[in-house]
């Protein structure tokens, strides 16, 4: 069963985020609080870390694309 990569709350002011880099490709393994993905905000970068163990099965989004909180940017199998 696929675990939905998802952008967490990015603040108070702040309504969306650029995915600045994949750290983890398609195809890799992840380990469960592992660094898979930047995003930045106008104020700030932050690192998402893997939901759980498993392989990232898909990237959603990319690099330079825009995000908001509560969207799901990439699958872990």
């Amino acid at each position: 069963m696929a675990t939905k990569i998802i952008v967490p709350q990015l603040g108070n002011e702040a309504t969306e985020a650029e995915i600045t880099e994949w750290v983890a490709a398609v195809g890799d393994q992840v380990q469960s609080a592992e660094i898979i993905l930047v995003i930045s905000t106008t104020k700030a970068a932050l690192e998402i870390e893997a939901p759980c163990n498993g392989t990232l099965s898909e990237i959603c989004l990319g690099e330079g694309e825009l995000t908001e909180a509560g969207d799901v940017v990439g699958m872990i199998e």
